[in-house]
């Protein structure tokens, strides 16, 4: 069953013969091609007033949205960003390729290409501003400009753009504050029932808040942008988060509300043909981290290569909708770990291969940064954790999770035990064992506890230096 990444890496010639074959295609014609924006976001689950959050204060995003396409069921493929961004710039599964480890920067084939190399090679010019962290490295070439001065207006006179803007404003460190006070009223807020009421919960909460209004006021300046620049006829725009989060037991878990995500894509008239519905409409189609790559080649008119693992869900290229979207996370700071999961419309289901571990693993850095994550530890000792809120503090962990979505939103019962869902867990469980077949997936061979905390003590040890790589790659 196991295999180890020389092994992998060695027996990629059928990825190499796949991608070959799809070179040709990448520089297909198209007599009239879109531009493409991407506007991305980090950390945040659809805290949005177009996804029904009355608290939210979002009037831009609400704006595209009535404008474009709302996706309601769109995942994240990690529940935390390196892994997650090292899939979607290959359009393959981090766990495929070995770079499911936060922050491993462990090498991968040389036939599994960047989109953006495809893209440059079909006529675009590609920039990025400026994150990168793609968990590997990526060729210079595949970039026209990456850096935070990287612009869509430097083009050639005519020549098609794909950009992104990557906004940070509502990173998980936007919380780790003591304000006196926060725009957002601290009382009105609706926790979850997994989080504990406190002022100081509430309080993150609000912040949490403040910042998706900054990132709203931002997505504003860029849509402006476009508008004034003369381009939004023309320009295709997305915007998505990164992964879900950012509170307590959401970044860095399993759950909707870790992998959970805003996508909305607007279409001008000019290619509302590529688009799969009218302006302001709602899709629960299910799409995954994966499929945003061969869905932005499929846009462009480029031929998707074979070796994507995504799954195009715009664009003359589109597939028939998923009947699942999967899911993984590894090593996330400095302590192996190693969860799989699959979701289909109505259920999600979790398997922890490291059962025996705590869910709160040490964490130098949420210890250090996160005012709830000391303060859960410390009720729960003293009794004061509801069995929802507790399970978090749990010295291990079920083997097995399964969550009716319906009736379960906020995934509080287990239903892994239940008798009247066996025939769902064992359905669930085969699609999940069959997609980390098919995928083969790396982490089946796991990292040493060595390895796993030299990684988490460099990255803890040196942030001015991971900072540094995170623009350069």
């Amino acid at each position: 069953m196991q295999q180890d990444r020389r092994e992998f890496l060695k027996s990629a010639a059928a990825l190499a013969v796949a991608s070959l074959a799809a070179r040709g295609g990448a520089a297909d014609k198209v007599a009239d091609r879109p531009n493409i924006l991407w506007i991305t976001s980090e950390d945040n689950s659809p805290f949005l007033g177009c996804y029904g959050d009355k608290l939210a204060r979002t009037p831009n995003m609400d704006a595209m949205a009535r404008q474009g396409i709302v996706f309601e069921h769109a995942y994240a493929s990690a529940p935390i960003c390196a892994p997650n961004r090292s899939t979607l710039i290959t359009g393959c599964y981090a766990c495929s390729l070995g770079t499911q480890p936060m922050r491993s920067g462990n090498a991968i084939p040389d036939a599994v290409r960047a989109y953006s190399e495809y893209l440059r090679e079909a006529g675009y010019y590609c920039t990025n501003n400026s994150k990168t962290d793609y968990n590997t490295r990526i060729p210079k070439s595949a970039w026209d400009e990456c850096s935070n001065k990287a612009h869509y207006k430097n083009r050639k006179a005519g020549q098609p753009f794909f950009a992104i803007f990557n906004l940070t404003v509502s990173h998980e460190s936007s919380t780790h504050r003591t304000p006196a006070s926060t725009v957002t009223d601290p009382d009105k807020i609706v926790l979850p029932p997994h989080h504990v009421d406190t002022p100081v919960m509430r309080r993150q909460w609000a912040l949490y808040y403040d910042a998706v209004e900054k990132l709203d006021a931002q997505v504003g300046q860029r849509l402006r942008e476009l508008e004034e620049a003369g381009l939004a006829d023309d320009t295709i725009v997305f915007y998505y988060s990164d992964h879900g989060g950012v509170m307590p037991w959401s970044k860095r878990f399993l759950h909707e509300r870790g992998t959970h995500i805003p996508l909305i894509v607007r279409f001008p008239k000019k290619y509302q043909h590529l688009a799969p519905s009218a302006p302001g409409t709602r899709s629960d189609r299910l799409v995954s981290f994966v499929d945003l790559s061969p869905t932005l080649l499929s846009l462009a008119g480029v031929s998707v290569p074979a070796n994507m693992q995504g799954e195009a869900f715009m664009g003359p290229q589109a597939k028939a909708p998923r009947q699942y979207v999967y899911f993984f996370r590894d090593r996330a700071d400095e302590r192996p770990d190693a969860f799989r999961a699959v979701r289909d419309q109505r259920y999600r289901y979790i398997r922890n291969f490291l059962n025996d571990r705590p869910l709160l693993q040490p964490n130098k850095y949420k210890e250090r940064q996160y005012p709830v994550w000391n303060l859960l530890k410390e009720l729960n000792a003293q009794g004061k954790l509801k069995p929802e809120q507790a399970a978090l503090c749990a010295p291990s962990r079920a083997a097995e999770e399964l969550y009716d979505l319906q009736a379960d939103p906020h995934e509080t019962k287990n239903l892994a035990s239940d008798p009247a869902h066996a025939d769902t867990l064992k359905r669930m469980r085969k699609a999940l064992e069959e997609w980390i077949e098919q995928t083969n997936d790396q982490g089946r061979a796991l990292e040493s506890e060595d390895v796993a905390r030299n990684e988490g003590r460099t990255r803890a040890a040196k942030p001015k230096a991971d900072k540094k790589n995170t623009k350069k790659g």
